[in-house]
């Protein structure tokens, strides 16, 4: 983005980080910087952002950084984070649990206990945030965002602010058309009551599940590869001989092969090296192409170290 464009940002309330570094904001620690980074104070601001931005500007939504693979050469344009807690505020009516976009899911473990909603604990072992699991159709232990889903509340590119339902963006196994300069600004969740300690004994199930069957503590970004129909994405992995790949300083994890593991080290050019070569051997052990389910964005740098 040039100097001319960054001059031309409107003056807001919220804050802008010039050239920050998304390695900052994703789990996986990699990726290059964006050109200006904002984060709104509040819907307002978010919308009066987008209304008086240079029109040539690109926008590029972030939520937990959970399931994102930042390349190295950054991304072009102005990268918005709704991390104020404005964008976190939760509040129930008639067993619906209604919450901002910049919820992070672990942030369940207390609110449905506290107050008996239950159908949602499968969202408290999903890592980042409320707003990124509506966008992927983030889902475990048998159920998805989807399944739950009432309505959202969301802010198109223009600053425009609508009511939208499930069917309108055709949810389907870790997918939506939900478009990509779209911001989700608060979710409303079906659930249905049951006792504190019904639904405390269900998060701790899926918590044990977890420790016992995913790696933990390490710069991971959940499943990397989408299972394919009838197959479960790690066992092709490993009947493939890829479960002991790596590249650089990132491997397939020792406790589950379909997790990357970066030992700090690694760029975002060798995960995604590492991502494609699984990918091909795969494929030509078994006839399924794969696909991530971490998702790639940004720029790759040139052999002189330039987007």
């Amino acid at each position: 983005m040039t100097k001319v464009m960054l001059e031309n940002l409107p003056q807001v309330r919220g804050e802008y980080k010039f050239d920050e570094p998304l390695s900052k904001h994703t789990w996986l620690g990699v990726g290059g910087k964006a050109d200006v980074m904002f984060l709104p104070e509040d819907e307002a601001d978010l919308q009066y952002f987008l209304q008086n931005k240079p029109q040539d500007i690109p926008v590029f939504i972030i939520g937990g950084g959970s399931n994102l693979l930042v390349r190295d050469g950054g991304i072009r344009g102005a990268v918005i984070k709704l991390s104020n807690r404005s964008f976190s505020k939760w509040q129930i009516c008639e067993e619906k649990l209604y919450c901002g976009a910049g919820l992070k899911n672990f942030e369940l473990k207390k609110i449905l206990p506290q107050n008996g909603l239950s159908g949602l604990e499968f969202l408290c072992s999903i890592p980042g945030t409320i707003g990124g699991a509506f966008r992927s159709n983030a889902g475990c232990f048998g159920s998805d965002l989807a399944k739950v889903l009432h309505h959202a509340r969301v802010m198109d590119a223009s600053g425009h602010i609508f009511k939208v339902e499930p069917e309108d963006f055709h949810f389907a196994y870790r997918y939506s058309d939900f478009p990509q300069d779209w911001i989700i600004l608060e979710v409303c969740l079906q659930s249905e009551q049951k006792s504190k300690q019904e639904i405390e004994a269900i998060i701790a199930q899926n918590d044990e599940y977890r420790k016992n069957h995913q790696p933990q503590g390490i710069r991971t970004a959940g499943s990397t590869f989408k299972n394919p129909e009838g197959f479960a994405a790690w066992r092709l992995i490993k009947e493939a001989g890829c479960d002991t790949l790596s590249i650089g300083g990132v491997k397939m994890s020792d406790q589950h092969c379909n997790f990357l593991q970066n030992d700090g080290t690694a760029t975002a050019e060798q995960i995604e090296q590492l991502c494609e070569k699984i990918i091909e051997a795969v494929y030509k052990h078994s006839g399924v192409k794969m696909q991530m389910e971490v998702k790639r964005v940004g720029e790759r740098l040139d052999n002189d170290g330039r987007s």
